[in-house]
């Protein structure tokens, strides 16, 4: 089990502009060759935008994203005409494909933090698709098959303790509160990368929420 504290990620984005980024893996100029990815999960961004901020349209190919608000609403709108609001306790699922431009935008008056999950395809290509989940109950796991992986969500009360699913590659991302993994306590931002999990239990420290990865080899 390798652990990552939220105080190690890499810092980016525009902070004047009102856009604060935090990778989890080597990108854009922080390259980092012995961080480049955990199975398929290729980036797991930290976005923070104040409000009115927010990026521009840009393109994606080739990728899976999944994106998860932690406060505020995230308006996301995409080249094929598509405008939603996405808020805590949605799954946005976004399939590049050959390739798509969106942008991602808080027009809301409050402060906006969401985690973005990019996970490579098995396969390249394809036609781009968009899929939101609006309100996802505890412990329903969200397929990404195209990347071979699950996401699971747990929201554990205090003393509370969740299976960590058995898999070749399981990531462990706290959203909030305090969780003890294999001995180990991981707070609001910190990570787990668990190779060959089998038979671990993740115990809530304090009311938490957790972002678990199964992830096939």
């Amino acid at each position: 089990m390798d652990v990552r504290r939220a105080g190690e990620r890499y810092r980016g984005g525009d902070p004047e502009n009102g856009t604060d980024s935090r990778h989890a893996f080597s990108f854009g100029p922080h390259y980092d060759p012995d961080n480049l990815r955990f199975g398929a999960l290729i980036a797991c961004n930290e976005e923070r935008l104040a409000p009115g901020a927010g990026f521009g349209e840009h393109p994606h190919s080739h990728t899976e994203i999944v994106t998860w608000v932690i406060e505020g609403e995230l308006t996301h709108r995409d080249s094929t005409g598509r405008r939603t609001t996405v808020r805590p306790g949605d799954v946005q699922h976004l399939s590049a494909g050959t390739g798509v431009r969106h942008t991602e935008r808080n027009d809301g008056a409050v402060p906006l933090v969401f985690l973005q999950m990019w996970l490579a395809p098995r396969e390249a290509g394809g036609e781009s698709a968009y899929r939101t989940v609006t309100g996802i109950a505890d412990s329903t796991p969200y397929a990404v098959p195209a990347a071979g992986a699950m996401l699971h969500v747990r929201r554990l009360a205090p003393g509370e303790r969740t299976a960590v699913p058995d898999a070749a590659f399981v990531y462990v991302h706290v959203v909030r509160g305090a969780v003890r993994l294999d001995g180990e306590e991981l707070g609001a931002g910190d990570a787990a990368r668990v190779t060959d999990a089998a038979d671990l239990e993740a115990a809530a420290v304090t009311a938490a929420e957790l972002l678990l990865w199964e992830i096939a080899p």
